[in-house]
């Protein structure tokens, strides 16, 4: 049986459609064994960072706190390889320097 993982990571919601759009096309969103494809889960929330010396922010201004309105989603992925490239994929389409992201391997019982 293959590897599941849980690709979690969160965005504006500016760029929401782009970053799924990237990772879909990756492979990511799918089940083993399953007729669906683009399969996530979303909910909105707010993202808070400082961005310092040496950063280079898409949204917000050096040394100064700031709160955005950010989608949290969870996506399936099959295997390593569509975990890792989903993950390239989502690096390539996020608009942050850093996007925040997870990866966990799901246990079958």
């Amino acid at each position: 049986m293959a590897t599941i993982f849980k690709l979690i990571f969160y965005v504006p919601e500016t760029h929401i459609e782009v970053c799924k759009a990237a990772i879909f096309a990756a492979g990511a969103g799918r089940y083993p064994n399953s007729s669906y494809t683009e399969c996530c889960w979303t909910a909105l929330g707010t993202g808070q960072f400082r961005p310092v010396a040496g950063a280079n922010p898409h949204i917000g201004q050096l040394d100064k706190l700031e709160s955005v309105a950010e989608v949290r989603v969870e996506a399936p992925c099959v295997g390593q390889d569509v975990t890792k490239k989903a993950v390239e994929a989502l690096k390539k389409a996020h608009p942050y320097e850093e996007p925040a992201y997870e990866v966990y391997r799901l246990e079958d019982f």
